[in-house]
């Protein structure tokens, strides 16, 4: 680019066709797309991703993958809605100590709609439905049921956010919900699933897809945990409602409930929703989102570090489909 305002006065046409290409070339392995991963391509070609962009959706899926272990240990000590705004309370406070020092302002007018709105759905509505099913379902029915939510932001992101619809996200997705499935078979403890159950969770699953279509434009204007601990307030406020139980069930909850409770706050509250925000203003929603059908196969592998449960051979099975599935995800179309 330097040589054409410094060179000889010959017409702009004839220079690229000379020897003068090689600053043209030094520049091309470069491109403004990949370095701006927050606009995606819509093409099929999935942006590089920097080394924090991968730690952030490890720890989300390690993250994630322990709270169906954390809900199913301390479930016996708290109702659904009380459990709900002890996390959030939790999260609140922790997340609230990094993010006000460092506030620069609070979102303004319309600003607050997504935020409203994602806060409603994902931090209170998810989490009081989900809990509520975990007390209705093995752990293999309802990682199944929640892990529809992939399928239901891909088709989403395709069509509000304009990201297209890949065609290795369509076949990895889809592979790496068979694996999901094989899981949930192999892992299933009852013959049948309580209705109710099964209704929570797929209302979890669609709730947490529409939040991820609302929080990825809040993201070009918020850093990550600002916009977390925004939507966390709000869920916390909702569940209001709960405090007196809340506060009933602390007293007479056994110390390892309680315990779990703050770790459920800190962990896959606090920085699993953090880090999932900062791989969002990273990648596209769609395969983002992918990445967790991963999250039930590490839910079998940390339930048998912590709790004994030895994972069966369709666990493990299922596990590497996954892995596979969520590979096929990140390959480039032609």
């Amino acid at each position: 680019m330097a040589t054409t305002k410094t060179g000889s006065p010959s017409p702009d046409h004839t220079q690229p066709a000379g020897t003068h290409e090689v600053p043209s070339q030094a520049a091309t392995p470069a491109p403004a797309q990949p370095n701006r991963p927050p606009h995606p391509s819509g093409a099929g070609q999935p942006a590089p991703i920097s080394r924090l962009g991968i730690a952030a959706v490890v720890v989300t899926v390690v993250l994630w993958a322990s709270a169906f272990v954390g809900i199913r240990a301390v479930g016996p000590s708290f109702s659904p809605g009380s459990l709900t705004l002890g996390r959030l309370s939790v999260a609140a406070v922790v997340l609230g100590l990094l993010v006000v020092p460092k506030l620069r302002g609070l979102p303004r007018g319309r600003e607050w709609w997504p935020i409203l709105a994602y806060g409603v759905m994902w931090f209170g509505g998810y989490n009081v439905a989900l809990n509520a099913a975990e007390h209705m379902l093995d752990a293999g029915t309802a990682a199944l049921l929640i892990n529809v939510n992939p399928i239901l932001v891909a088709v989403m992101a395709g069509v509000i956010l304009k990201e297209g619809f890949p065609r290795w996200l369509i076949i990895g997705s889809l592979i790496a919900f068979g694996g999901v499935a094989v899981i949930a078979l192999g892992s299933g403890q009852r013959s049948s699933a309580d209705v109710a159950g099964v209704l929570l969770c797929l209302l979890a699953a669609g709730l947490a897809a529409v939040s991820v279509i609302v929080q990825k434009p809040v993201l070009r204007k918020f850093p990550a945990a600002q916009a977390t601990w925004f939507g966390i307030m709000v869920g916390a406020v909702c569940c209001l409602p709960f405090s007196g139980q809340l506060i009933t069930e602390l007293q007479a909850a056994p110390l390892p409930a309680t315990l779990g409770l703050v770790y459920l706050g800190i962990f896959p509250t606090a920085i699993a929703f953090t880090t999932w925000a900062y791989a969002l203003s990273l990648i596209d929603a769609g395969r983002l989102a992918a990445t967790t059908y991963l999250v039930p196969g590490t839910t079998i592998l940390i339930s048998w570090l912590v709790l004994g449960e030895i994972p069966t051979i369709w666990g493990l099975v299922g596990g590497v489909i996954c892995l596979v599935g969520v590979g096929l995800t990140r390959r480039r179309s032609r």
